[in-house]
Order: structure tokens, then sequence, then C-alpha cells
């Protein structure tokens, strides 16, 4: 590989990352909670993302803050208040809570709602869905969304939206090269990352989120290396394992931003696990379609130039350096 291509590759590689500097595993959204009290009551908790402190949720015309709680955060973000709303008894049923400028804030907020008879509901609003509604007027009826189909999607959602993670699986890709080696390493990424996120979401095991994050970027680094590697140099396997464990640190701080409802946390650990291997699935699948549909045109146009070997490499390292020293230097802002 010459040095123009190598200059070339890591251009690309810091033109995609300052173009989303941000998007790894690092999850830190705003949060939304609310519990029914009864008599159309409702208590609020809100914790603003720390990259976006102004934000508020807004609640119908028909409710109104109880005193002037809500006004202003806390040292920490943080605030609690109750809203009454009227409506005959039904409270907030059929109405829309709505997060206002989440498109300029470039975060999420994730809400859980509490029925007073009911099961915890649990979402996600983003710039293109910033509110959502509650249905129903009896408590009861939130059960039509149960919380396994909620943490499922969460992980679901969470794996596609985690550029690092989906990086390195395509480094996996790269490196095991054939279908054995491929279903051998997915698997015990898969597994070493299960792992880690039980041991940490129960207490098992207690790593501060900044490092791990540092370490996940890190662990792209040495994935590049290991790309270029001679295909009998390459560890699949091993590194699949090894950096799973990490990774699975990394699920576990999203995990914990979204909140694990009380006496539930088993069922919305396995629902969370299994989001995050089915969306996994969903991606591997969409890249090997897509090297299927480049060798088909390879095949038609055969002086079509090729990608130089070492190209990945470069990118990926190039990349991984970047969110390493940013994430690194994020320590003492």
């Amino acid at each position: 590989m010459t040095r123009r291509r190598v200059v070339c590759a890591a251009l690309v590689a810091l033109a995609i990352a300052r173009a989303a500097p941000a998007a790894g595993h690092g999850f830190d959204p705003a949060l939304l909670d609310l519990r029914a009290l009864g008599g159309g009551r409702y208590a609020v908790f809100w914790k603003a993302a720390p990259t976006a402190d102004d934000l508020r949720p807004r609640f119908p015309d028909r409710c109104i803050a109880e005193g002037s709680a809500g006004a202003t955060l806390t040292g920490e973000g943080s605030a609690s208040w109750i809203v009454a709303c009227d409506g005959n008894g039904n409270g907030l049923a059929a109405l829309e809570i709505t997060v206002d400028e989440l498109a300029a804030a470039r975060t999420d907020v994730v809400w859980r709602f509490t029925p007073k008879d009911g099961e915890t509901i649990t979402g996600v609003l983003r710039a293109d869905q910033p509110s959502f509604t509650v249905q129903g007027g009896a408590p009861g009826a939130q059960r039509s969304s149960p919380l396994a189909v909620s943490y499922l999607r969460l992980g679901f959602a969470h794996i596609l939206g985690g550029f690092d993670h989906l990086l390195f699986i395509v480094g996996l890709l790269l490196l095991a090269r054939r279908a054995g080696p491929l279903l051998r390493a997915i698997t015990a990424f898969t597994v070493a990352h299960s792992i880690t996120l039980a041991l940490t979401v129960l207490g098992a095991l207690r790593l501060p989120p900044p490092p791990v994050e540092a370490a996940i970027a890190l662990s792209l680094v040495l994935l590049a290396v290991e790309l270029t590697r001679t295909s009998r140099a390459r560890r699949p396997f091993a590194i699949a394992f090894a950096f799973g464990l990490l990774h699975g640190c990394g699920f576990a701080g999203a995990l914990a931003a979204y909140g694990l409802p009380e006496g539930r946390i088993p069922v919305a650990l396995a629902a969370f696990n299994a989001g995050v291997e089915i969306g996994q699935i969903a991606f591997v699948a969409a890249i090997l379609a897509g090297w299927a549909l480049v060798r088909a045109v390879r095949r038609r146009i055969p002086r079509l130039p090729s990608l130089p070997r070492l190209a990945p490499a470069y990118a990926i390292g190039t990349l991984a350096v970047f969110w390493s020293c940013q994430r690194i230097a994020a320590f003492w802002s």
C-alpha cells in the first residue's frame, strides 16, 4: 500500500470522525420518569443530559405543576415535582408529552411511565420522535406494551446507534474472512459481552464508565493493528472474546442509563441483551449482503479498481485513535 493511499484512508477516517465524534458506546441521555399517584396526579423526575442541560419536558396544557418545583434544576441537573392533570380522572391518558429541540440538542431522552397499579413501560425519544403518548385511561391498559418488549427495543436501538461497536463488528468480519472463523468469532464476542453485561448490572463487577469508554476505543486500535497482520497470524476468536468482555461493560453503562425496574431486573436484562443480539445479527447480515453485491458488480465490471488491502485497517485505526484521544481528554473536562 503506497504512502499516498495510506494518507487518503486516514483523511477519510478523520472526516467521518469529525462528522460523528460522539457516535459510540457513550450513552448519556436525559431521563424522564413518571409515576402515577392517583386522582390525575403524577410524580415527575427529570434528569437533564450533560450535553443539553436546557432541555425540559412539555406537558399538555391541562397539566399544572404543583408549587414551583421543577422550575430549576439542582447542581446535578435533576429535578422532581408533581403535576396534576384533569380529564375526568384519566390524567395523562391519550395525551402527548414532548421534549422540544431534541434535534438541536443531539441527545436522546429515556422515558419511563409507571401506572398506579400497572407495569412500567419504557421508551426513547429522539430527534425524529420527540414525544410519546400515554394510552388508555385505566392503569391495566399499559400492559399492552410489556416491559420485555420495551427493553428488547432499547437493546436493538442501542446497538445500531453504537458506531464504535459496529465498527468493531466490521473489523471482526475482515479479520475472520471465512464463514467458520467468523461464526466462532461472533459467538465468542456474544458470550463475552453477555457475561460482563450481566455481572455489571447485577453489581458483581463495577468499573467507572469513562475509562471503559476509552478502553473500548483502544480495543479498536488493537483490532486495526491485528488487521495488518498476515492471515496466519490472525486470532479472531481470542480477540473477539477478550474485547467482548470490555464491550459488555459499555453495554451495561447504557442499560444503567435506561434504568432497571425494581423486581424485574432479570427480565429487563435478558430482553435488552436479546435486543443487542438481534441488532448485531441484522447488522452482520446487512454487511454480508453488501459484500455479496460488491462481488457481483466486480464480476460484471472486472476493471473496477479494488480497495487497497490495508485501507480498512488504516481507516479503523485512525478513527479509533481519534476516539481514544477524545475520551481520554474527557477525564479532565
